[in-house]
């Protein structure tokens, strides 16, 4: 399956605390280090990992920090096509040991870079779904992924709501996912948007788990407690990798969760946005050790 991803790269530095800081002057010691982030590389890397055939398209700068994403990703067998951009977005991700982050964005994309759009229709013709990443330049994309009729499956991290940003991508995808961690409801809003004919919609709990809801079905999983934490980045976007796999390879919905569970959990315990673990293998292995053997 060929799987085009839409948007998200930038290079992080990641500083990890005991705590995060309140907002008073003080002096804090920690570690740091400096990698590629950001959800369009995280899902692409994950994806790839799990067996797709995956193009991811986003924009860098001509910089020292584009030369660093095209190089890491070039090196980890990632198909990236990329349009220039005036700066290659860059964050600083403040985490503390519970894998809590503030991030801090020093670079931003532009909300209406230069595209080569005949390019980028060929990609999505290609394709047979797209993941459209919430990064203000895909929107402007939403109609070519249309007139070809691709699947979208769009991840709203944080979504809060009555956000207008967020009404473009709400529209175009047939597949959410979003967090509840700034919801007072979040039941509530996946009825209204099964409602507004989505195929399915999925909502992480962070520490509490995850949850799915088709029409007809509602399921809820646990998260798995016995993997280390040591550093939250990426796991929202392994999750949602595990159970794409799941989905297009005609699992229950259950074990969709399942997936996205152990392939969110082996991503906390690595570094990078991916765990070098994670792939096709050590996914159904995992499944059948903690969901059937026991």
């Amino acid at each position: 399956m060929k799987i085009l991803v839409m948007g998200g790269v930038s290079y992080d530095t990641i500083v990890h605390l005991n705590q995060l800081p309140n907002a008073e002057p003080k002096t804090l010691f920690g570690s740091d280090y400096q990698t590629v982030g950001s959800t369009g590389a995280g899902k692409a890397l994950n994806l790839s990992n799990l067996g797709f055939d995956v193009t991811l398209h986003s924009l860098i700068g001509d910089d020292d920090s584009g030369n660093l994403v095209r190089r890491f990703l070039q090196n980890r067998g990632i198909n990236a096509v990329y349009d220039l951009d005036k700066a290659t977005e860059r964050h600083i991700n403040l985490m503390d040991k519970e894998g809590n982050r503030i991030s801090i964005f020093t670079a931003v994309t532009s909300s209406d870079p230069t595209i080569d759009l005949t390019r980028i229709e060929h990609l999505i013709e290609q394709s047979d779904l797209v993941v459209l990443n919430i990064i203000p330049y895909t929107k402007v994309l939403i109609p070519l992924i249309k007139k070809h009729h691709k699947p979208i499956w769009t991840d709203l991290h944080d979504y809060e709501e009555n956000q207008p940003y967020y009404d473009e991508f709400i529209e175009a995808a047939d597949y959410l996912f979003f967090s509840s961690d700034k919801l007072k409801n979040h039941r509530e809003l996946m009825e209204k948007w099964l409602n507004l004919g989505k195929k399915m919609v999925v909502v992480t709990h962070g520490k509490n788990g995850a949850s799915v809801a088709t029409k007809t079905e509602f399921y809820y999983e646990p998260i798995i407690n016995t993997y280390q934490m040591v550093d939250a980045n990426g796991a929202g976007d392994a999750f949602f990798s595990g159970f794409l796999y799941g989905y297009v390879h005609h699992r229950s919905l259950p074990v969709c969760l399942a997936y996205g569970t152990i392939a969110g959990g082996v991503t906390v315990s690595s570094k990078e946005l991916f765990s070098p673990l994670l792939n096709e293998q050590y996914l159904l292995d995992t499944y059948r050790q903690i969901y059937q053997d026991n």
